[in-house]
């Protein structure tokens, strides 16, 4: 029994694979979107304009993505799988950029749920950025959309 056991713990693990970082940002931003129980048009919008802008997609490309990332996020679990792949695929400038880009969504329908924000805060503490640089990022978005307004 013992020795079913050893040669269980010593036999070799199968390495999952990462998604890719054009996924994981994606589900991200759609999870960041449902985090307020509604998923609109502006958010959808502001989605698609994100990962167009980001990964250089069409139209086409980035409907699709936004259309399997909608999918698998309403069965997923977990966010480790999503934030394991940004950190080790991700410098740290473009995972604050990715933070950046989860308050876009966040403000993409004028209102920040609470649910939203500790979304953001929790996914910045697994991708490894500050609060400082989490905060800055936010200050970031909300300038940009004050100077939108005036």
């Amino acid at each position: 029994m013992f020795a079913q056991l050893a040669r269980l713990l010593q036999a070799p693990q199968p390495q999952r694979q990462l998604p890719s970082t054009r996924e994981a940002v994606a589900i991200l931003l759609v999870e960041a979107a449902r985090m307020d129980d509604t998923f609109g048009p502006d958010e959808r919008a502001m989605i698609a304009h994100l990962l167009a802008q980001k990964f250089a997609l069409s139209a086409e490309e980035c409907g699709k993505l936004l259309a399997d990332s909608e999918a698998l996020s309403a069965r997923m679990t977990q966010l480790h799988p999503y934030t394991h792949a940004i950190f080790e695929q991700m410098p740290m400038a473009e995972r604050i950029e990715l933070i950046e880009m989860l308050w876009d969504v966040a403000y993409a329908d004028g209102v920040l749920d609470p649910e939203e924000d500790s979304l953001i805060r929790r996914i910045a503490g697994l991708i490894y950025v500050t609060d400082r640089d989490r905060v800055l990022a936010r200050k970031k978005v909300l300038d940009r959309l004050a100077a939108k307004s005036s």
